[in-house]
């Protein structure tokens, strides 16, 4: 296999399993951020944010990934190395962005409930 071809298919892999892990995530955002924002249209424009973060940072990692020109490492093993190194970029991009959501989310004023009461019950 030709280091153009590793470097694609490598490129490829990493990318399909982004978008995957950006299709699992795309509902919980969407509704953290419609609950964090207000309104549905600040929470889609935060949401496309959020994906193209998410989709750039580990495409960015795996562009740098490049197979040896000389053919010394094997196709699997430069291929599993992109992988590795995009999937650490996406992981860092997730807790970086969980880390910023759930710093807004405890600065948000939630409805508090106790033991035994349900916050829409009244005073009695």
């Amino acid at each position: 296999m030709t280091p153009v071809f590793v470097f694609l298919t490598g490129l490829g892999l990493t990318m399909g399993v982004v978008f995957f892990a950006l299709l699992y995530l795309r509902n919980p955002l969407q509704v953290v951020l419609t609950d964090l924002c207000g309104t549905v249209e600040r929470a889609r424009f935060w949401t496309a944010f959020a994906n193209i973060t998410l989709f750039l940072t580990p495409l960015a990692v795996a562009l740098d990934r490049k197979p040896a020109i000389d053919g010394t490492q094997s196709a699997v093993f430069a291929i599993s190395d992109q992988i590795e190194f995009a999937l650490i970029g996406l992981i860092a991009s997730v807790v970086v962005l969980g880390m910023i959501l759930s710093w807004h989310i405890s600065r948000t004023r939630l409805p508090l409930t106790q033991k035994g009461t349900s916050a829409t019950q009244g005073s009695l």
